[in-house]
């Protein structure tokens, strides 16, 4: 089952569901409804959290796992509490650079590091 889509596809734009359908019993359910926090990581960040939770949250066994070094672990969980809104305070512009010279420097993929630079940009229009 693919999980919702997050962002046009055409543009880039945010996703809003307006409609629901129970398979069931027929009932339709309109309205506006914004995906969950988890919908909106990428497909990368969810398998890393699925391994983080298998790990039980030990950042050295999920560096053993994935192969990667400390730094590499601890910017990926970084990157995920920043894309769930837990770390409001780095959302400015310092934040930005900071992603991109993780992307520079082989610590983001260049999609992971598009996608928080669109969060970041959503998150400054509200």
């Amino acid at each position: 089952m693919r999980k919702l889509l997050e962002y046009c596809p055409s543009c880039g734009g945010e996703i809003e569901v307006s409609g629901l359908h129970c398979n069931s019993c027929g009932t339709d359910v309109n309205g506006h409804f914004a995906p969950c926090q988890f919908c909106r990581l990428t497909p990368d960040q969810s398998t890393f959290l699925l391994m983080f939770v298998q790990s039980r949250g030990n950042l050295t066994e999920l560096e053993k796992n994935l192969g990667v070094s400390y730094p590499t672990v601890r910017a990926k969980l970084d990157e995920i509490i920043g894309q769930l809104g837990g770390d409001r305070a780095r959302t400015g512009r310092g934040d930005r650079r900071g992603l991109l010279e993780r992307v520079a420097a082989g610590e983001l993929s260049p999609n992971d590091g598009l996608s928080m630079l669109r969060q970041i940009d959503t998150e400054a229009q509200r």
